[in-house]
């Protein structure tokens, strides 16, 4: 748990891998650079809904944010790229997880605006989210529809009398929950996705921008969980939207949401990897340091070989990580054999974070439990990654029917 202004650190997270042949100068120059920006920041995140605002705003100021647009609005690359997202999750995170969240966010949040958005609304919105003005969210999960996308209950239904079903120049009322919605309560604007047709499975849902304060839309109910970060249940009453605020063609939102979290998913293997690299510099810093038995902790080979497996997960993940990032940016394969990459990241960098966290906490005894320790947060923070953004179970599914299909080649 946050408990005051982040501090500075003199560990710094690995540069090895920057001379893999995935990555270009733009990715490189990311990684030289950000780390002193974000290690000479200075945010008060004991309150995390002002630390994220606080958050934006400096990653908006400093730049950094561009990378969550396209060029054409105000964004630092001609397109979102997924390795420039994984640069920068990955040294956020290593330095703060509330900074990564803050990051990617506004990426993940804004993704359908610039997927599926018409010119008008990409001019509106985008160059606000790449300066920091305008805080996005993401709004998908509901109460009994997480996993299961097409379960979702969020209607929007026709508001005009007169108006042509299915047409994008209709109005609609939105009517119904989400829940599990980061930046929920502090967003400026949401992406909401809801079904226009409530028979229509997957094939039935249309993507929505709703501005917060929206007549009808409810976002104060937050949800408070173990490494605090703003989450809220968002609340829709006849909440009208126009057809101009149709992101994408009607029935056209699942398509939608899934290409934007095909283009973050690799990126939250990236904070994982962030995380992991954390745990790993402050286990080897503490090892070095801790005296015992007239020598010091990193003495004892049984503490060299549980760095070495640390390290050997962390590298494992990252690699993977990468391949998916560079498959997406560069078309490799086709569409399917990338979601699959993305997945083999996701899976495998979250649930080896999860296992190089725990041996650095144990590592640290004691201290490892404290309140307040770096690896005692780090092992809060680890945990949800293993579940948003598709959990792990999910990302099995995806491998294991993909491994069939291979098979019956």
């Amino acid at each position: 748990m946050s408990t005051g202004i982040l501090q500075a650190t003199h560990l710094r997270p690995s540069a090895s891998h920057l001379a893999l042949p995935f990555f270009d100068e733009a990715h490189r120059r990311i990684a030289a650079e950000l780390p002193d920006w974000a290690n000479a920041q200075r945010v008060d995140e004991a309150d995390d809904r002002a630390a994220c605002r606080d958050w934006v705003q400096r990653l908006g100021q400093g730049g950094w944010l561009g990378y969550c647009v396209p060029g054409e609005f105000g964004g630092a690359l001609p397109q979102l790229d997924s390795r420039a997202l994984v640069m920068l999750r990955e040294t956020l995170a290593f330095y703060s997880p509330l900074a990564d969240f803050a990051f990617a966010m506004q990426g993940l949040g804004s993704g359908a605006i610039s997927l599926g958005g018409s010119d008008t609304t990409r001019r509106a919105y985008l160059p606000e989210v790449a300066a920091g003005r305008k805080i996005a969210a993401f709004a998908l999960s509901e109460p009994e529809a997480g996993s299961d996308v097409a379960a979702m209950k969020l209607r929007a239904t026709d508001a005009r009398p007169d108006c042509v079903v299915g047409q994008k120049d209709d109005s609609y009322f939105l009517d119904g929950q989400k829940t599990w919605i980061s930046n929920g309560g502090i967003a400026d604007f949401y992406c909401v996705f809801a079904k226009t047709d409530p028979d229509g499975g997957s094939r039935g849902i249309s993507a929505f921008v709703v501005d917060r304060g929206s007549e009808g839309l409810d976002d104060s109910v937050h949800i408070p969980v173990m490494a605090p970060h703003p989450l809220a249940t968002l609340t829709f009453h006849r909440c009208r939207v126009d057809g101009e605020q149709m992101l994408g063609e009607v029935n056209g939102g699942f398509k939608l949401a899934m290409q934007t979290l095909d283009i973050f998913r690799a990126s939250v293997a990236a904070a994982a990897l962030g995380f992991a690299r954390r745990a790993l510099a402050e286990a080897i810093d503490h090892a070095k340091h801790r005296k015992m038995f007239g020598q010091t902790l990193a003495d004892f080979q049984l503490t060299q070989a549980r760095l070495g497996e640390m390290a050997a997960l962390i590298d494992a993940g990252a690699l993977l990580t990468y391949r998916a990032a560079w498959m997406r940016d560069t078309g490799q394969g086709d569409q399917r054999e990338r979601s699959v990459a993305a997945a083999m990241a996701k899976m495998t960098a979250t649930e080896n974070a999860q296992r190089v966290i725990d041996m650095a906490l144990q590592m640290h005894g004691g201290l490892g439990v404290m309140v307040g320790s770096k690896v005692e947060s780090l092992y809060r923070d680890i945990r949800s990654l293993r579940i948003y953004e598709g959990a792990t179970e999910v990302q099995q599914l995806i491998i294991g029917k993909a491994a069939l299909q291979e098979m019956k080649k």
